[in-house]
């Protein structure tokens, strides 16, 4: 025998018995975009390497460190994505959906990043993401948090999460303030973490990011980004707080929040948890208005966020949700009656769509079959054998209720079951 091949370090593996909660994470999430009125783009997941490299900013962690790049047979360096926005932009320019057109639109999939595994953060992740062009106010600023909001609520996370806003301004203002803040960190260098002083000459913005205390310690005293933000800037930051306010949004404004990525300006959020640790950010997001440009296209407005699913879903395991289970009928057939059987659950599927039912296979005693109807999850065991189908019977045993087995007509079976089954998601 050969050497068994297991999974790529980072690359994790999502098993039967926890699809369930992803699928039911996914469908609250498709049903809140849907009320909003955004449409799904669906993007390859292998790109240009320069769509990130002028995207994202060649100085990020990202770009240096993280992403998984090659060349291909002709030559050219492709790299899998380390996240959504960049691709959304390329493909929305690419195909005239940004000339004279306002766009929400929204994705799902699995990014890339070559990072130090560990809980709700792999090398191979799954975001969410919400994109908007064209709409310079705050108002859609607004929109897509009230989005994000919203989502907790149908997620029953709204307790577990906190808002944190910031301010970036535009590029001159933080030009100015790169200024500045380099000179005061550069007087207390010998003060900082060594990564700090890494970044203090590339991307002197990420220190601000820092979770090393002596570090923290020296920002206390730092130039803050608001003292150099332009008039424009401060009043669609204050307009946005404002409709905030008006619709009972609560929110922490955090001076020291930057993004990850350079692409960002204005308005920067970030929804965080005290419940997963260190890595607390679940959901974030901002503005990123010089994107399009930057990528080729016409200046364009934009806004929008990403959340991890991985992240989410441990924060969904600790509260445990009750899901809809994904067997509600479970058909056993005793004797020499499959074509019966399998007959039987076609019939129930066209009645009933949607509705998840299992006909056995493979044979077996009744006590196994009825072992294996239980832990599908199944509300009833339809038993099938040949004298029910003689009778033109089936015998229905609950397994969800203290109930005894019945007899009922295959006549009267569908009715009975429509009944029961309303009843149960009532």
């Amino acid at each position: 025998m050969g050497k068994k091949i297991t999974s790529i370090r980072g690359m994790n593996d999502i098993l039967p018995q926890q699809t369930p909660l992803w699928q039911w994470l996914e469908d609250k999430v498709r049903g809140v975009l849907a009320a909003y009125g955004y449409q799904e783009i669906r993007t390859p997941i292998l790109e240009q390497t320069d769509l990130f490299k002028r995207g994202i900013g060649e100085v990020t962690d990202i770009v240096e460190k993280e992403m998984y790049t090659f060349e291909d047979r002709n030559g050219d360096s492709l790299t899998l994505r380390p996240e959504g926005t960049a691709s959304c932009v390329r493909a929305a320019e690419e195909h005239g959906l940004l000339y004279n057109q306002t766009q929400r639109l929204w994705y799902a999939g699995p990014m890339f990043r070559h990072e130090r595994p560990q809980a709700g953060r792999y090398r191979q992740f799954h975001q969410i993401g919400v994109e908007t062009f064209g709409m310079d106010g705050p108002d859609i600023d607004a929109e897509v948090i009230l989005l994000s909001a919203r989502l907790w609520k149908a997620l029953g996370l709204s307790d577990q999460v906190t808002l944190e806003l910031n301010s970036l301004g535009d590029s001159e203002d933080r030009a100015r303030y790169r200024d500045a803040l380099v000179a005061y960190l550069r007087e207390h260098s010998e003060r900082l973490d060594d990564d700090s002083r890494r970044r203090l000459e590339r991307n002197p913005l990420r220190v601000l990011d820092s979770k090393d205390a002596g570090t923290r310690e020296v920002l206390e005293q730092a130039p803050r980004l608001e003292q150099f933000l332009n008039h424009d800037a401060r009043e669609h930051f204050s307009k946005l707080c404002a409709l905030l306010e008006a619709a009972g949004i609560e929110y922490r404004l955090n001076p020291y929040l930057v993004r990850g990525l350079d692409y960002y300006g204005k308005t920067v959020f970030e929804w965080t948890t005290r419940a997963l640790g260190a890595q607390g950010t679940v959901c974030a997001g901002g503005r990123y208005d010089g994107l399009v440009a930057q990528l080729g296209g016409k200046p364009t407005p934009a806004v929008g966020f990403a959340m991890g699913l991985e992240r989410l879903i441990l924060l969904l395991e600790q509260q445990n949700p009750e899901l809809p289970a994904p067997v509600a009928l479970y058909i056993a057939a005793m004797g020499e009656v499959q074509s019966q059987a399998l007959a039987l659950a076609e019939r129930l599927r066209d009645r009933f769509p949607g509705v998840g039912i299992v006909a056995h296979c493979g044979g077996g005693s009744f006590k196994s079959q009825m072992k294996k109807a239980d832990r599908s999850g199944a509300r009833y065991a339809l038993i099938l054998g040949e004298d029910e189908v003689a009778r033109g019977e089936v015998a229905v045993k609950p397994l969800r209720e203290d109930a005894e087995q019945q007899q009922l007509p295959e006549t009267d079976l569908a009715d009975w079951l429509a009944e029961r089954l309303a009843r149960s998601q009532a």
